[in-house]
């Protein structure tokens, strides 16, 4: 059933693609294998709806697939998996995070110190354990 399975997603994934390369004229650049199926499926479609003819063609695809990956026998069905149900296509609105609010100016404000001093207490530090060792 795993063969059978991969043999139907090929077999779809690759229709699709050869399907559009069929409508941006670059069918010439395809397989001879692609080119038989595209060439059924245009037989098809003068006889069938396209969707009719899309799996038609994807059945017939999906039969060689399977026996080229080593399917024994005839090749099982293979249900479709339903695509799951879009209730919309629109990504719903996300309030950003709330800003933290800027402490307030006043003597219990503790000051923040600087980068630059920093920067130069560690150079000071750095250069009397340097000046103590030696």
């Amino acid at each position: 059933m795993l063969i059978a399975r991969r043999a139907d997603t090929r077999a779809r994934a690759d229709f699709a693609t050869w399907k559009m390369m069929a409508k941006l004229n670059g069918a010439s650049a395809l397989p001879a294998e692609a080119q038989q199926f595209l060439a059924s499926y245009k037989a098809q479609l003068e006889i069938m709806p396209e969707v009719e003819a899309s799996e038609a063609t994807i059945a017939l695809m999906y039969k060689a697939y399977y026996t080229e990956m080593g399917g024994a026998g005839a090749a099982p069905d293979v249900k479709a998996r339903a695509p799951n149900p879009v209730a919309g296509n629109v990504t719903a609105f996300k309030r950003p995070a709330a800003q933290r609010p800027k402490p307030a100016a006043g003597p219990q404000v503790k000051p923040r110190l600087p980068v630059a001093l920093i920067f130069a207490c560690l150079v000071v530090v750095y250069v009397g354990v340097r000046y103590y060792l030696r």
